[in-house]
């Protein structure tokens, strides 16, 4: 059939019409994209994105961040496919904070900057916040640099004091049931300790950022307790872990912050479909406060004890529910001592409270020109070596010295560490090939079968 002229140029001009539509559709929808970006991370660790922990980092950072990485060109350990990796890895900062700027140095070519910035190896990164500096050496993962970064926005540097010389749980010790762990994990947000000997110093020194208790086994001389009374009285803020009702000689500070503490422990039915003793006790509500609001990540509390502070009111104390537990258990009434597992219990209508049991409260008051911070958690146990990565416990405890701190700002929920993706491969000859076939299989042979699949597909329908 012979096309008129008119109909080819009806043709041509559809033609022509539907191109300049589809090119104004490309050029609308990469303005969308340049406007209004979303990315959702489907692998396994979050490899491409920021956890919500880094993003609320940077959420708080208001001045530009200088990040410079000193690194060849020609290193064949890392060299560009370094550089790239870097690149790669600011732009999931550089997307939650535009105003992050990389820049690259080649050490070889700029020898007197390196020197001027004390770089001391290949691929060390600077990073420069509110005239602040701190160097990280590669591999860096997420963990490190937002911890970086958690460090250079602290604006309190004063240390964490923590009693020490009664059993209490060691903020620097490996043992189980110490909370070295924690401390590690304060140390790399930047924290400072210093363990004051009360028997020899005067006072409990005011410079420091607060005093951690953490549940002394004996009793702490009375001339302790009193320095420690008087430091709470001149404003000081604390950090106090009880294990149990026995005050072990602090008594008077107990009376001072109205602190009463059950001698039972919270008793959680319903931890038996996580497969644990009922003796731990999870949390079931948090109360409206600085270190808990918009947290939503589960804790736990083993062998947890009622706290409250009632009689607090008398002193100027403002006193808060930090967290519930055990909503559908109570608190026991009889004492079960520590470590005793599996111990078979039953609620009492008479003697026993129902839940929920708060086992973490926090005190504010005015002292002076500034206020003064306290809490008081009737379980150590939730941040000991044992229990402190189980559910949000560290998250929880990092913000509780946050607060105390003062750093309201940095209380956020924490970046998770990246999972391990590592695979082991037995050394044996068998393993190899397996590994080997599995490897290659995937890279080359699969890839191959559908090459040639395809061919012969193609090739059949040519010939039929």
């Amino acid at each position: 059939m012979k096309m008129s002229r008119n109909i080819k140029l009806q043709t041509l001009a559809q033609s022509w019409f539907f191109v300049i539509l589809f090119l104004i559709l490309v050029v609308i929808l990469g303005y969308l994209a340049h406007q209004y970006r979303y990315a959702k991370d489907i692998t396994q660790a979050s490899r491409n994105l920021l956890t919500q922990g880094s993003v609320e980092v940077l959420e708080q950072m208001r001045d530009p961040v200088n990040i410079t990485v000193f690194a060849t060109n020609d290193d064949p350990s890392r060299g560009d496919t370094f550089r790239k990796g870097m690149l790669d890895f600011i732009a999931r900062y550089q997307r939650a904070k535009q105003d992050i700027r990389l820049t690259f140095i080649n050490p070889t070519e700029e020898p007197k900057l390196a020197q001027e910035a004390n770089i001391k190896q290949d691929g060390e990164v600077v990073v420069e916040y509110n005239k602040r500096t701190e160097h990280i050496f590669p591999p860096i993962v997420e963990q490190d640099m937002t911890n970086l970064l958690v460090r250079l926005s602290r604006t309190n540097t004063k240390p964490v004091m923590f009693l020490d010389g009664h059993g209490e749980r060691h903020l620097q010790g490996i043992k189980n049931h110490d909370i070295g762990e924690f401390g590690k994990q304060l140390e790399s947000k930047g924290f400072k300790f210093a363990n004051p000997d009360l028997t020899i110093v005067q006072d409990v020194p005011s410079n420091g950022a607060m005093l951690v208790i953490a549940s002394p086994q004996v009793d702490v001389a009375e001339i302790e307790a009193k320095k420690i009374k008087a430091y709470i009285q001149s404003g000081g803020n604390v950090l106090w872990l009880l294990d149990d009702d026995n005050l072990h000689g602090l008594d008077e500070v107990a009376e001072y912050l109205g602190i009463k503490v059950s001698p039972g422990i919270a008793v959680d039915m319903s931890a038996q479909q996580y497969g644990a003793d009922a003796k731990i006790a999870f949390n079931s509500v948090y109360g409206d406060h600085a270190i808990t609001r918009n947290f939503q990540l589960r804790t736990l509390f083993p062998e947890a004890h009622e706290v409250d502070a009632k009689a607090s009111y008398d002193f100027g104390w403002k006193v808060g529910r930090l967290v519930d537990v055990a909503p559908n258990g109570w608190l026991e009434s009889e004492k079960i001592e520590s470590g005793v597992k599996n111990k078979k219990v039953t609620f009492d209508t008479e003697t026993d409270k129902r839940g929920p049991i708060n086992v973490a409260i926090t005190l504010e008051r005015t002292y002076g020109k500034k206020g003064q911070r306290i809490v008081v958690v009737g379980n150590a146990n939730f941040l000991s070596n044992t229990f402190v990565t189980n559910g949000g416990n560290l998250d929880f405890g990092i913000n509780i010295v946050n607060w105390l701190a003062g750093d309201d700002e940095l209380i956020t929920i924490q970046p998770m560490p990246l999972k391990d993706a590592n695979m082991a491969i037995p050394s044996t000859d068998a393993a190899r090939m397996v590994a080997w076939t599995v490897f290659h299989g995937f890279q080359f042979i699969i890839p191959l079968g559908f090459v040639i699949a395809g061919f012969w597909f193609w090739w059949r329908r040519r010939k039929a």
